[in-house]
């Protein structure tokens, strides 16, 4: 169950939200049919996949924003003073605010815990995808007037927090963010954050982590490290509550470090050579998602330190261009699994490779959430069994 603790403002949504029973079944709108979307002979290969169960603690508390996207397509994006048609334009024909609070009800979210403001405005971005480089530039708004922690009774916060097996941050409303970490973390709640960018408030979050899932610039830009690898290893020497740390890196996948429990590794290098050498080992002619680790050893960095821990490269699927339509939301998409993957206890390996799938789907559809799979989809199958 999905919990947004949302600062919500009227039509806004910052959220403070749990979601259970829809996150897993499916990632995608519960308005979508999966049957409907197949030929008959694939409606048959989807009603013959073996499900896998729910994960028996799947409740996820989410603190962050919540925001509608205008999605346009265009043939090249402008040059200044120009004006082009767009070919395509996707909006809701609702509020802002009352389309995302009614869009995140009908996949499931306790949306019982978002303020709403009188007078404010939701969040939304105008998202521009270029069919020819099939890249997207973003015009991002953001609710106003922002959620304080003023705005979240305790109450609200306790019966959001209750039973919960994560809570997941996005890095902003930081002052709200880092009351509702502080609560997770006097109840011993694991806590799943999304650096995308060194903001405000950011390192208050960071020192309350359980995991941290960083953008590709992030890691070199916080810890001023020469290399990714070595940034990995900086970040989990200051952040030792950390278990893991993964970057993503588009097209190119990710890189996770994982920390060692019991730290009985004897054999030492340097983590930037076993990057290289867990490259060579990726098996090139495999377009889907995989991914390839280390052994635990312990990883050096120099003029940083050394950490105990392994190293794991996971691969992005190879999308052929013609299915390739709109990278937005892919991010999210990614983490998205990777919270799924952790109420279901998937191994560092499945769930690299079980990420990466998702957030493929993702990038085959305009939008953030249309291509979203259900967990039902046979993409998703042999990542999960």
């Amino acid at each position: 169950m999905w919990k947004p603790i949302n600062g919500a403002r009227v039509t806004s949504v910052p959220i403070f939200s749990r979601l259970q029973n829809h996150l897993y079944p499916f990632f995608g709108s519960s308005k979508r049919n999966p049957m409907a979307e197949t030929v008959p002979g694939e409606a048959r290969t989807l009603a013959s996949i073996a499900v896998p169960s729910l994960p028996r603690r799947r409740i996820v508390v989410g603190c962050g924003m919540a925001s509608i996207d205008f999605v346009a397509t265009v043939d090249a994006l402008p040059k200044p003073d120009d004006k082009i048609r767009s070919k395509r334009l996707k909006v809701g024909d609702d509020t802002h605010g009352g389309y995302i609070l009614a869009e995140l009800e009908a996949d499931g979210v306790d949306i019982s815990n978002v303020v709403i403001a009188k007078g404010g405005t939701s969040t939304f971005s105008y998202v521009i995808v270029d069919n020819q480089t099939k890249t997207r530039t973003c015009i991002y708004t953001p609710v106003y007037p922002a959620m304080v922690p003023e705005d979240l009774p305790r109450s609200s916060l306790l019966s959001a927090l209750d039973e919960a097996k994560l809570v997941y941050f996005d890095g902003r409303l930081h002052r709200t963010a880092l009351v509702v970490a502080q609560q997770a973390a006097e109840l011993n709640i694991p806590i799943l954050i999304d650096a995308e960018r060194n903001k405000s408030g950011l390192s208050g979050l960071l020192d309350l982590a359980s995991y941290v899932i960083c953008s590709e610039k992030f890691p070199q830009e916080w810890t001023s490290s020469p290399s990714i690898t070595y940034a990995l290893v900086s970040i989990l020497l200051r952040l030792p509550h950390v278990r893991f740390v993964i970057v993503t890196l588009g097209e190119k996948g990710c890189i996770m470090l994982e920390r060692s429990i019991d730290g009985s590794e004897i054999d030492e290098t340097d983590a930037e050579n076993l990057l290289e050498s867990l490259k060579m080992r990726v098996d090139k002619d495999n377009v889907l998602p995989s991914c390839v680790s280390s052994e635990c050893m312990r990883l050096h960095a120099p003029g940083v330190g050394t950490i105990s821990g392994r190293l794991l490269l996971g691969t992005a699927e190879i999308i052929p261009s013609s299915e390739l339509i709109d990278t937005t939301g892919a991010g999210d998409a990614f983490i998205g699994a990777i919270l799924y993957a952790l109420c279901a206890e998937l191994p560092p390996e499945k769930m690299l490779a079980f990420a990466a799938q998702v957030a493929a789907s993702c990038c085959r559809a305009l939008g953030a959430r249309t291509g979203l799979p259900r967990l039902m989809d046979p993409r998703l199958a042999p990542f999960l069994h």
